[in-house]
């Protein structure tokens, strides 16, 4: 299968942001933000800029499908693309959606290109900072173009922790709070784009998340591993789009990985 011009992906996403999701920044208008579920919220510009890289991806790729956050809370059936013959693109329009809302610029746009359960190629976007990380398998990972190698690793109790202990279950968050005491320091995350973009570029050391939605991973994961990291389940299962359980821890390297992992303890009342 030949791949998409990296270029023109990015392009798209860059231009999408530009005229669908920044005019709206600290700009939302009533009836512009509404629930999902409770708490899950979406913005006419979440829907809006899905809708616009739903209809012009698949002009990149002929025969490729897209799966993407919105259409998946009408339709969870749309997961079932990943496990297809048919390339995906997952799509996160606005990943971040509550500081989007609140006028925090955490948010990011996401976009990965999967096949046969398997991440080909991904870009994170940061409309505010109008900066595109992009990767491709076996070829690196890239930003500001420069290439992205993450740095050695010292011990645990140097590395940085990004994570949420907001309404966790139990058992997970007490083995986050074990992972917590074993780091150096730890920062609430709250928008997997814009962290995965800090753990590549060397502020997050260890990232971790219950929950494994290919668009919030699929690209990050990439990246990251493109760069020298490892991302995998608890039980040491590397990371793929079509895996759903969770969940996921993200390191510097394997040894890193199961260094963190060995400081969680025992967290199966929580998978």
């Amino acid at each position: 299968m030949r791949l998409p011009e990296i270029d023109q992906v990015a392009a798209l996403i860059a231009e999408t942001a530009r005229e669908l999701i920044l005019p709206r920044f600290g700009r939302l208008e009533a009836g512009a933000v509404m629930e999902k579920a409770p708490g899950d919220l979406v913005t006419i510009a979440d829907q809006e800029s899905e809708i616009r890289l739903a209809e012009r991806l698949p002009a990149l790729l002929p025969g490729s499908r897209v799966l993407g956050e919105e259409a998946y809370a009408k339709d969870p059936a749309v997961l079932d693309l990943l496990d297809g013959d048919d390339p995906v693109w997952i799509v996160d329009p606005v990943d971040g959606t509550a500081n989007f809302v609140a006028g925090r610029p955490r948010f990011a746009t996401i976009v990965a290109l999967a096949r046969k359960g398997e991440t080909l190629m991904g870009w994170i976007h940061l409309p505010v900072e109008d900066r595109t990380a992009w990767t491709i398998r076996g070829e690196g990972a890239w930003l500001d173009g420069r290439r992205l190698t993450l740095a050695r690793p010292g011990p645990l109790a140097a590395l940085r922790g990004g994570f949420n202990l907001a309404k966790r279950p139990l058992g997970y968050a007490e083995g986050l709070v074990r992972l917590r005491d074993a780091l150096a320091s730890q920062v609430h995350v709250n928008c997997a784009g814009a962290d995965y973009i800090d753990a590549v570029e060397g502020r997050i050391d260890i990232l971790a998340y219950r929950k494994l939605f290919p668009w919030d991973h699929a690209a990050g994961t990439l990246m990251h591993a493109e760069a020298g990291g490892w991302a995998a389940v608890m039980d040491g299962t590397r990371y793929r789009p079509t895996l759903r359980q969770g969940p996921i821890l993200v390191a510097p390297d394997e040894p890193s990985w199961h260094a963190a992992r060995a400081a969680m303890g025992d967290i199966a009342a929580a998978a």
